[in-house]
């Protein structure tokens, strides 16, 4: 019992970081609040997803000694280790033998997950950003940034026609 938690301890701190951004989003009126609990929401699917492209056993997909430069007979023995490398990584961990005719089954870790989820991070900044901006208008003209405030501002407008964000509009 005690093994199944630790194994699934990161999907209960994606549930706990994401009820908890999701309560903020929906239970604060103040604006740089709800910001920041959909950054925390964010965060809680970024977890989710490096959780979830984590392969447990797996090497990462480079070989040595393949990684670019000359074409000469140096690296062709340079290559050839690598493979021997890799076959007799794959001997140890899953009992295939590379030089008797079989094939190496490697397991490799896929890093799109983690490509993906260094974009993800990079929009997200932007994104709160453009928030971020978007909230110092908002109080630059109706001088607050809580939404009952605002709605009531909004009100007094639509209902009189004139109003403190008339003349700024």
């Amino acid at each position: 019992m005690l093994s199944m938690i630790a194994e699934h301890f990161n999907y209960a701190v994606v549930i706990v970081l994401m009820m908890t951004g999701l309560y903020v989003v929906f239970a604060s009126d103040n604006m740089i609040k709800k910001l920041v609990g959909l950054s925390v929401f964010q965060t809680s699917v970024f977890l989710l997803y490096i959780t979830i492209g984590k392969v447990t056993g797996g090497i990462p997909p480079i070989i040595e000694g393949l990684h670019g430069g000359g074409h000469d007979a140096d690296h062709a023995n340079a290559a050839a280790q690598g493979l021997q490398a890799a076959a007799g990584a794959a001997k140890g961990t899953h009992g295939s033998d590379y030089g008797a005719g079989h094939s190496a089954e490697i397991l490799y870790s896929n890093p799109l997950p983690h490509v993906l989820i260094l974009t993800a991070i990079v929009v997200g900044v932007a994104t709160l950003s453009v928030g971020l901006a978007l909230v110092v208008r908002i109080r630059e003209v109706y001088g607050t940034i809580e939404e009952a405030e605002i709605d009531q501002i909004n009100y007094a407008f639509n209902l009189e026609g004139t109003g403190e964000a008339a003349s700024d509009v």
